[in-house]
């Protein structure tokens, strides 16, 4: 037994990772399926390619239900004094989100339609500084399936903050991914065990069918 099943066993023991479960009224949240994370060469490469493809499935599983489907991504400005400007001071890596870089754009697999909504934002979290909470409320929404990267940061932090702001948050384990298994797989266990439910795709595509019907 691994070190992460010994602890989901002891999170368990202690009285976590009771299941939430759907909701009556999802909402896809796509969160930075950017070229960043699946480009070789890019300084975000996270080998996440092998996430497109059901990443895609979930996209279109979630259309085909009448699933609002609302999509992120990540713009910085140059300028020391923007917002965000100490999360770019802690990782160089993120002077690829400014100026207009094609690595910062949604992976062509999954291109919003115009009648989508596309969120930018500054930070880790899909609610800070964004106006997704109110999207979220006038649409009547109580479930927000997650997908996109990476797992341990943007992900995470917005699963978080999704159970802070009353929603239920649904991570889909074959739609997220992170450079490293270790923390990739560590916060799908915190997530689960603490804040909401990591899923299966087949599990959620099934949800979207019953909706859709």
């Amino acid at each position: 037994m691994s070190s992460l099943d010994d602890l989901t066993a002891q999170y368990a023991a202690d009285g976590f990772g009771k299941k939430l479960g759907f909701g009556k009224k999802p909402a896809l949240l796509v969160v930075d399926f950017v070229n960043a994370y699946v480009v070789p060469g890019s300084p975000m490469y996270a080998s996440c390619e092998h996430t497109i493809e059901p990443g895609a499935k979930l996209l279109q599983g979630a259309r085909d239900a009448g699933v609002p489907v609302i999509f992120t991504k990540v713009a910085l400005s140059p300028s020391p004094t923007a917002k965000a400007d100490v999360f770019r001071r802690k990782i160089d890596a993120l002077s690829i989100y400014e100026g207009g870089n094609p690595l910062a754009d949604i992976v062509d697999e999954l291109t919003p339609l115009d009648s989508e909504v596309v969120l930018t934002k500054q930070y880790a979290s899909a609610f800070f500084s964004t106006n997704l909470c109110s999207i979220l409320a006038a649409n009547g929404i109580d479930t927000v399936i997650i997908s996109g990267y990476s797992t341990s940061g943007c992900i995470r932090a917005t699963a978080v903050d999704t159970v802070q702001y009353g929603y239920v948050p649904v991570i889909v384990r074959e739609c997220v991914g992170d450079r490293d298994p270790r923390p990739h797989e560590q916060a799908l266990v915190d997530v689960n065990s603490k804040y909401g439910d990591v899923v299966g795709l087949d599990e959620v595509l099934a949800y979207f069918s019953e909706i859709g019907a």
